[in-house]
């Protein structure tokens, strides 16, 4: 009797170790972006077509692991799906989707009226003039109509509307505004509505912490939602530097937007560390100033600074947490941002260009406890 109770403690004793290993190992394990934030918000990132077939398995391993939610670069904007009048091609879009279904994730969709990445043909007639306003706002629905409803209740997330601001305030001259008129926003935004009526649709910018550009898309969204125009949530680029914006300046923009009742999303974001042009126009960055100054590597110095950036940023975020719902880092490591265009090598996200975490990502898990 006595053995058979010495033997049930020993047995005891291994089954305690074994999940005091187990606890001990878990515990070990490094915290993922996701698991750190998963009381918070969603955590987002922007994949590129390599890594949506799958041929970049060191950032198919880091998106796979660290987030749960995805963005498209390229393959939903209107010359990736729509590239001539009579032909849609989704090859590229279908396999997006497919890559987040199959890893659980919130897919969003990136991008539906634009002035850049859309083919010319949209805006003219067979002659090479412009359209006129009917002509656009039926090929503007037959798009949105065709392109949300193939991914009704796939994509939970659209950017219905990129960039329809200047620096100033005022309202872009794209072709889209020439040939419509102002209301093509609130057209769009119906039109999306019509596609998918449980999307979340969002309108999306970049430099909102510049007070005219704020205000002036605080007075539109105030605009369109008292015309009852189904836009649901504002999207912050956060295309940032490592000074600009301020911590109080972008608190006070979630702040602003989040008065409104709308959802708030981080949805571009990476920090510059090479500093020039606070803008994310395409045209504008090609010829930026900044110096290119670390084309050798990022100095420890730096490295920290833009650790506490990081750290800042989302320290602002989680105040706002009940408002913010998802921070979409731009590109998955350095390598693959498109800050490195016209050959400068800049370093403005949480991976190095070998995949590896930089002080930066330690100091986003971090800001989570």
């Amino acid at each position: 009797m006595k053995n058979l109770f010495t033997l049930a403690n020993i047995i005891l004793i291994v089954i305690a170790g074994l999940m005091a290993s187990c606890v001990t190992e878990k515990a070990s394990e490094p915290m993922t972006l996701k698991d750190a934030y998963t009381n918070y918000f969603l955590i987002g990132v922007a994949i590129n077509q390599r890594q949506i077939d799958d041929q970049d398995q060191r950032g198919d391993t880091i998106i796979k692991s660290q987030f749960n939610s995805i963005s498209p670069e390229n393959a939903l904007k209107w010359d990736s799906v729509h590239p001539q009048s009579d032909r849609y091609d989704f090859t590229e879009a279908d396999r997006y989707i497919e890559f987040g279904e199959k890893n659980h994730m919130t897919i969003v969709g990136h991008t539906l009226v634009w002035h850049a990445q859309t083919s010319r043909w949209v805006f003219q007639d067979q002659d090479g003039k412009p359209v006129t306003r009917d002509v656009l706002l039926a090929r503007m629905r037959d798009h949105i109509h065709t392109v949300v409803g193939r991914y009704k209740g796939r994509i939970k997330i659209w950017d219905v509307v990129n960039e329809a601001l200047n620096q100033n305030g005022t309202l872009r001259q794209s072709p889209w505004e020439k040939i419509i008129g102002p209301d093509y926003i609130e057209k769009a935004f119906q039109y999306a509505h019509e596609a998918d009526p449980d999307a979340i649709l969002r309108y999306n910018d970049y430099s909102l912490e510049d007070e005219p550009k704020r205000s002036a898309a605080v007075a539109l969204m105030k605009k369109l939602l008292a015309e009852g125009v189904p836009v649901t949530a504002i999207g912050l680029q956060e295309h940032v530097q490592l000074k600009w914006p301020t911590v109080e300046r972008e608190d006070a923009t979630i702040a602003a937007f989040a008065e409104l009742g709308l959802k708030v999303m981080i949805t571009e974001m990476d920090v510059n560390v090479l500093g020039g042009l606070r803008t994310a126009e395409i045209s504008e960055m090609a010829h930026q100033g900044g110096s290119n100054i670390y084309t050798n590597g990022l100095p420890p110095a730096v490295q920290q600074e833009l650790a506490q950036r990081y750290a800042d940023l989302f320290g602002v975020f989680l105040r706002h947490h009940d408002a913010v719902s998802l921070v979409t880092l731009w590109g998955v490591t350095d390598g693959d941002s498109w800050l490195n265009m016209r050959g400068r090598v800049n370093y403005p996200l949480l991976f190095d260009r070998a995949g590896n975490p930089k002080p930066a990502f330690t100091a986003v898990v971090q800001s989570s406890k």
